[in-house]
């Protein structure tokens, strides 16, 4: 059965990201901040792809699969009904092919465990949500696991 963890880095420092990335056998981290830019020390996309790729877990940033800052806005100010409406609609129109593909990837005999990670730590709130219910669109097995 397919498999896709999400994770949020909110209440994480880089070494317990890592730490529960290992722990779930995840192989590959795919970034999906729309801007992976981060005040935190060690989560901006070159140093976290750095420490990742030190410990076997490849990173990939999917910018396409991020909420842009007018959607995002909903979510920040706990709206987040309103801002995973918008996100359904806009990743459908602009990201309908960064789907299908993550899709076709997730289902190949020979993908590596995968995990979509943001900021947000609670995926009930988060675009992470969305995201996996459209993949599951593509792909009803797909089992979603939240760390």
């Amino acid at each position: 059965m397919p498999t896709i963890w999400t994770i949020g880095y909110e209440r994480l420092l880089p070494a317990e990201l890592v730490a529960e990335l290992r722990a779930a056998g995840v192989q590959r981290l795919v970034d999906v901040r729309y801007r992976p830019q981060s005040r935190r020390a060690g989560m901006s996309k070159t140093r976290l792809g750095e420490l990742l790729s030190d410990n076997g877990i490849a990173y990939e940033h999917r910018r396409a699969l991020g909420t842009p800052p007018d959607i995002r806005w909903f979510y920040k100010n706990n709206r987040s009904p309103e801002g995973a409406e918008r996100f359904a609609a806009h990743v459908e129109t602009t990201a309908v092919d960064d789907l299908d593909a993550l899709a076709a990837e997730l289902s190949s005999p020979i993908a590596p465990r995968t995990a979509l990670m943001c900021l947000e730590a609670d995926p009930a709130v988060c675009h992470r949500r969305t995201l996996t219910e459209h993949l599951r669109q593509r792909m009803p097995r797909l089992r979603v696991v939240d760390l």
